[in-house]
């Protein structure tokens, strides 16, 4: 059960996604101002913080620093009522998880709780030293940014070891571009989306050592890698 840290100035707002959020499992705290969202922080463990960027006192992305400033890397998901790129970009600047613009629906905004929560759970749990993956036939040793076929080992780039490494960390689930490309390339712009493609094109490349293994396209979702 993961404790919730929601900050947000609208009382209305506020209070009806504290009562959602708690009805979905998810105990959760509300602060109406910035530096009421600090002082809970400070005093109590939370799991994930959900901050509203427009804020008195002390806005979102102030709130955010002074979270990394403090030595804890609890995840954060910003609400906004703008889509300004350069709102995106500060905010990944200062360590947010994910974006989500107003109005949203509120069922989104859990799925994408669910979806940091287990990635920050992977990244948080021991990895073997040698960080080895199991594909199928072939295997993906991070490390040292290798994927190593029966025939041959091919040598990854940095950008294609993230994204197989996300991929691989999420097999045979679904992953959305918009996560993939906030994950590792820090913004979903356009010109991201089109290099992250050049990227999965390549990797498909590789994977096509062993035919049982394919990433497949998820129309309007993003992509999976299946295995079998």
């Amino acid at each position: 059960m993961a404790n919730l840290l929601l900050v947000e100035d609208d009382a209305n707002l506020g209070i009806l996604l504290q009562e959602y959020l708690i009805d979905k499992g998810f105990p959760t705290d509300l602060a109406t101002d910035g530096e009421k969202g600090w002082q809970a922080f400070v005093d109590q463990s939370y799991d994930l913080c959900i901050f509203d960027v427009m804020m008195p006192k002390k806005d979102g992305f102030s709130l955010a620093k002074e979270v990394r400033m403090s030595g804890r890397d609890t995840p954060i998901i910003f609400l906004t009522a703008r889509s300004m790129k350069e709102d995106t970009l500060q905010g990944f600047r200062v360590g947010a998880d994910d974006f989500i613009t107003k109005p949203f629906d509120r069922q989104e905004l859990v799925l994408r709780i669910e979806a940091i929560l287990r990635r920050y759970k992977k990244e948080s749990a021991p990895l073997p030293d040698t960080q080895i993956y199991p594909i199928g036939s072939l295997t993906f040793d991070y490390a040292h940014q290798q994927l190593i076929c029966p025939e041959k080992t091919a040598k990854l780039t940095s950008k294609e070891s993230e994204l197989l490494l996300l991929f691989c960390q999420n097999l045979n689930q679904p992953i959305s571009r918009s996560f993939a490309l906030k994950t590792i390339w820090g913004d979903d712009s356009y010109f991201n989306a089109r290099s992250m493609d050049v990227y999965i094109t390549k990797l498909r490349k590789y994977l096509r050592e062993d035919p049982s293994i394919q990433i497949m396209n998820l129309h309007g979702e993003g992509f999976k890698l299946m295995v079998g």
